[in-house]
């Protein structure tokens, strides 16, 4: 996105999403600080946790304080097997360091369709408080992205027990607030 384009897509948009490219693009997060729309904002692929943090604060230091931070997977060595490494460790780190909410695209961390579920759930045992993955009616013909996107179908399955997982993780909390009451 342009900066030129922000005030158009603001207009348009109920959430503004800046990718991890454009993470460090500091005139459009100026930009999109003076917007009043939630922005998901995604980890560079190089970027470590304090970049990563600092980038959220130029949006929010230009107004804009509804910034979602998104851990979608940093460099590693071994993309045989994976497209990115998504960092897991990352958000109990971020939920220690910073007030903001932190979703996890393991579609992008992994890059591989089987990864989504148990990375998932890894980010949610580690207290992610959203997931965002890739979904297609076709993944085998997707023009982009196909080999690490869920059709509908898979995207119902995996959400079911992902859900289930949620509200066990809620009981748990539940009783150890109740236990340390």
């Amino acid at each position: 996105m342009d900066i030129t384009d922000v005030d158009l897509v603001c207009e348009y948009a109920d959430v503004i999403q800046i990718g991890a490219r454009n993470m460090q693009n500091y005139r459009l997060l100026k930009a999109v600080g003076k917007c009043n729309k939630p922005v998901v904002l995604k980890r560079g692929p190089a970027a470590t946790i304090q970049e990563f943090l600092l980038a959220a604060e130029h949006i929010m230091y230009n107004g804009n304080e509804k910034v979602i931070l998104c851990e979608r997977g940093v460099k590693s060595f071994d993309g045989a097997f994976t497209r990115n490494l998504l960092d897991v460790s990352a958000v109990p780190v971020i939920k220690k360091h910073s007030h903001l909410p932190i979703i996890v695209d393991p579609s992008h961390g992994t890059g591989q369709r089987y990864l989504i579920e148990p990375m998932s759930k890894a980010g949610l045992v580690v207290g992610a408080d959203g997931i965002m993955v890739e979904v297609h009616h076709n993944p085998a013909k997707a023009l982009s992205d196909g080999k690490q996107s869920l059709s509908i179908e898979q995207f119902k399955e995996v959400f079911a027990r992902l859900n289930n997982l949620i509200e066990t993780l809620h009981l748990e909390n539940k009783s150890q607030q109740n236990f340390s009451e």
